[in-house]
């Protein structure tokens, strides 16, 4: 499982999953990049999962198409502390979620 970190979510989450293969938009030279393209470049890239707190994404691009899971963080905002106590049910859906899926984790 590789995973990409959305630029729209605080970098240090980054350290909440230190053990696994991953990556920022930022560390890959992405920033800036629009989601359509930014979704090709995941599926190009070999990514299986990008985590956002985008609630949009799923309205916005065919996900299936891509071939990429997609997990939306949704909190009250996107700072840190607001999204710290999402990481286990995160963590616990990274080996559940399938290509072409979005699952929303949290509540607001």
């Amino acid at each position: 499982m590789r995973i990409l970190l959305d630029e729209c979510v605080p970098n240090p989450l980054k350290r909440e999953f230190a053990d696994l293969d991953i990556k920022t938009v930022r560390e890959m030279g992405w920033s800036g990049t629009k989601n359509g393209v930014l979704l090709k470049l995941i599926s190009e890239s070999e990514f299986t999962i990008w985590l956002t707190s985008d609630r949009n994404i799923k309205y916005e691009q065919n996900l299936q198409q891509a071939g990429i899971a997609v997990i939306v963080m949704v909190a009250r905002t996107n700072r840190i502390s607001d999204l710290l106590p999402l990481i286990p049910k995160v963590r616990e859906t990274l080996f559940t979620v399938k290509p072409g899926e979005l699952i929303e984790v949290g509540s607001y």
